[in-house]
């Protein structure tokens, strides 16, 4: 684990095959999880400050998870937070379809990208003393600003590098609220980086939906604490269909370990619970 960098406490939550699949080998919606999974979903959503998945996850079902239960909206309120946590894409494309539904559904959305290391570094809008986080927005306010003005001033203000002038030509920027430009190293993410930044904007859980690609980044760069895994009784099968954890793999000596928390049987479902890190 990488306990020496402020960063959000990270829980990957994902429902899978009695064989270990994420989806079926062409890659449709995996949809085969009950009422119950869904429900146990809303709640890991509910309990988080933002969620993140990847751009393939995105396109896969064109929404997100979002807080409708009016007893988990109640808890949120009463713990002074917003009714949704932020929505966070992460892709290295920066062009996204606007009619998916998930650009109509009343959330925060957030992009995290990568830097190329041949631009000029985008200046991070962190906050300062003299500034305000609008958590619902995801904007950055300073001295009375609305969200919106904020946005426009971070987005189109003097000195657009090339990477800005390109997400305001594709629209990028109408359709998220804020864009996290993470360094990059060997062409991937730098995911200490990305914590980084989330941790100033506040984000202290995160929920972590996949997929495969994405998960197995961040549990290489060490940075997942739980995992939570419905076991769905179905097989799916397909030496192509994906799995939770994809990416290179790990040596089974240098595999992550990890600490069993809790197992539960709801009808045909199992949720399995554990901690990263163990001895």
């Amino acid at each position: 684990m990488t306990d020496k960098i402020d960063r959000p406490h990270a829980t990957v939550i994902l429902a899978i095959s009695a064989d270990g699949k994420i989806a079926d080998a062409v890659r449709s919606p995996a949809r085969f999880g009950s009422a119950n999974d869904k429900a146990h979903l809303e709640h890991q959503v509910s309990a988080s400050d933002a969620v993140l998945f990847g751009n393939g996850t995105l396109q896969a079902y064109g929404t997100t998870m979002r807080v409708i239960s009016p007893e988990l909206l109640k808890q949120r309120e009463l713990q002074g937070k917003p009714p949704q946590p932020v929505q966070i894409v992460c892709s290295r494309s920066r062009k996204f379809d606007p009619n998916l539904r998930f650009f109509q559904q009343p959330v925060p959305r957030w992009l995290l990208t990568g830097q190329d290391s041949k631009e000029m570094p985008m200046p991070s809008p962190y906050p300062t003393k003299d500034s305000k986080f609008d958590r619902t927005s995801g904007t950055i306010l300073n001295n009375g600003q609305d969200a919106r003005e904020a946005r426009d001033e971070l987005f189109c203000g003097t000195g657009i590098s090339p990477v800005r002038k390109r997400l305001i030509e594709n629209g990028a920027t109408s359709l998220f609220d804020r864009i996290i430009y993470a360094k990059t190293a060997g062409g991937e993410i730098d995911w200490i980086d990305a914590f980084q930044q989330l941790a100033n904007f506040d984000i202290k859980r995160l929920a972590i939906l996949g997929g495969g690609k994405l998960v197995a980044s961040v549990v290489a760069a060490g940075l997942v604490d739980e995992l939570w895994l419905t076991v769905c009784p179905l097989i799916l099968g397909g030496a192509g269909a994906p799995t939770p954890v994809e990416g290179e793999g790990f040596l089974a000596h240098l595999a992550p370990k990890l600490e069993l928390l809790a197992v539960k049987q709801v009808g045909q479902e199992v949720f399995l619970h554990y901690r990263f890190g163990a001895g």
